[in-house]
Parts: C-alpha cells; sequence; structure tokens
C-alpha cells in the first residue's frame, strides 16, 4: 500500500492578503473573526480541515508580511524581522468559505475563522477580540490532512475546543451517506454549535464540569469507552498534544486500527500557546 503523505497540499501557495469584515462573539469561548476582500480571489476552498497560517499585525502595529510562500522562504525571511516588526503569526483552520457573491458582509469571497478566547493572555485571542474592519491580515494555504483510505467505511472524529472547526469542516465535507461518530470536548455547554453533520454519524459533545479540569481528559475517556466497528475505522485526532497522542496510542494498539488509518495532529500543550483553531 502507497504511504499517504501527512498534507494535501494546495496546487499553488502565496500568501494572500485580506481584510477583517467583522469580529463576533458567538459564545463563552469563541469569537468568530471574517475576512474578506479582492485579495482571496486567490483562495481555493478544499474543504475538510483546510488550514493556514495567518499573519496579524506585529507589536508596532503593522503588518509586514514575508514575500516568500515556500516552507522555508516564508519562515526565514519571518526570522529576520525585528521582533517590533514581526507579524504575529499561528494556525488556522477555516470555520467556511463563501464564494465572491454569497458573502454576509461584502461582494467578496469570506472566510470565517473561529478563535478559542483564552483572555488578554493569549496575543492572538486579543486581536479576535478587537479587531476591526478594515484592519489587514495575510494568509498561506498549507491545504489539508483529512484523508480517509477507501478501504474505510467508518469515521471517527476526536477534538477538544481547538480542532472544532476543523472537525465542523470535515463533517460539512463528508459524504451524506458517511457512518461514523465524534467525540468533541469543549469548556461549556454554551459552545456547543451546529456542525452539519451526516445523518449517520453520531456527534457526542463532552463539556468539561471543572473550569480548569484537565483539557482532552473526558474525550480520551469517551473514546476509550466507545463501541467502535472491529474493522473499517478511519481516525482523525486533533487539539492538545497529549489528547492527540495518547487516542492515537489507544486506537493504534488496543483498537488494532493500522496506524495509517489515523491522522492525528497536535495543534498545543498545555503550558504552551495555543495552536490552531
Amino acid at each position: 500500500m502507497a504511504k499517504r503523505s501527512k498534507h494535501v497540499k494546495p496546487e499553488h501557495r502565496e500568501i494572500l492578503t485580506a481584510e477583517v469584515l467583522a469580529s463576533t462573539r458567538i459564545s463563552p469561548h469563541f469569537v468568530r473573526v471574517t475576512l474578506g476582500g479582492p485579495g482571496l480571489a486567490g483562495f481555493t476552498a478544499m474543504g475538510f480541515d483546510q488550514w493556514f497560517r495567518l499573519f496579524m499585525p506585529g507589536r508596532d502595529g503593522n503588518l509586514k508580511l514575508p514575500t516568500s510562500a515556500g516552507n522555508l522562504g516564508w519562515f526565514a525571511q519571518y526570522l529576520m524581522m525585528g521582533k517590533e516588526h514581526r507579524p504575529l503569526a499561528r494556525n488556522y483552520t477555516v470555520r467556511d468559505y463563501r464564494a465572491a457573491g454569497l458573502g454576509q458582509f461584502s461582494s467578496t469571497a469570506e472566510i470565517d475563522i473561529d478563535f478559542v478566547s483564552h483572555g488578554e493572555d493569549s496575543p492572538a485571542s486579543t486581536w479576535a477580540n478587537n479587531a476591526t474592519p478594515g484592519c489587514e491580515v495575510g494568509l498561506l494555504d498549507e491545504g489539508i490532512t483529512y484523508q480517509a483510505p477507501d478501504h474505510c467505511d467508518w469515521t471517527l472524529l476526536v477534538g477538544d475546543e481547538s480542532a472544532l472547526p476543523g472537525i465542523a469542516g470535515v463533517l460539512r465535507s463528508l459524504p451524506r451517506e458517511t457512518k461514523g461518530a465524534v467525540y468533541l470536548e469543549i469548556p461549556c455547554a454554551e459552545d456547543e454549535q451546529e456542525l452539519g453533520e451526516p445523518e449517520g454519524v453520531q456527534v457526542n459533545w463532552l463539556v468539561r464540569t471543572e473550569p480548569h479540569g484537565e483539557v482532552g481528559a473526558l474525550a480520551a475517556e469517551a473514546v476509550r469507552e466507545a463501541d467502535l466497528p472491529g474493522t473499517g475505522v478511519y481516525a482523525f485526532v486533533a487539539g492538545e498534544q497529549k489528547l492527540a497522542a495518547g487516542v492515537r496510542r489507544h486506537l493504534s494498539q488496543e483498537r488494532e486500527i493500522p496506524k495509517a488509518d489515523i491522522t492525528f495532529t497536535g495543534y498545543w500543550r498545555v503550558g504552551k500557546s495555543q495552536g490552531p483553531a
């Protein structure tokens, strides 16, 4: 069996510019920022968990972008910028995409980004909470990681709040006849969202009852107790590093799901800055 690459990259990559159209708190722990503008005409929607690097204004309040879109080129340029001028760069997933003419706020294409709000200690959360229309940002598309093999006919999606936008994108993109289950851990019940899942996919919301409880513990335990098919399972696991690695280990060692049929990504780690949302 040919080994699949971890990412399905876009055919063409360039650093695009966009502007903030709206910023709305949609639940206690999520802020939705909508981007638009003529620069998004170069963005190709791939669906599923499509993710990108988002460049926000730096410490000096200005946006200075790398000119190279190569994997090493953009980062080398980024590091060469002075800390005061270097943009704030984080990874995010597309919560929703609307083509030009179908937007809610403009006639251009629009992208919704759901930021997990962590208070003033998170620079990206602070930016999202205070983003105003007209603020300019940069995007570098990185493609998708969800790659269900043809021999799998049952989908398992697992994550914490940082994985909610990506899992929502996967559910929206799945064939409507898909069967499977979702285990999503969130800080509070008010953070639940409509996900547009296929009828045959059961979504299980797992609410942390302790404000400072261990992130990912509920999701990991739910997967251990879940009644999963013996064969044909493709798993997509994302979120806090310990959750992603632990669930992958359980699925491969105790459920005997082939490692090639498990896509897992540690978006962030407890004690360090939050990763993709």
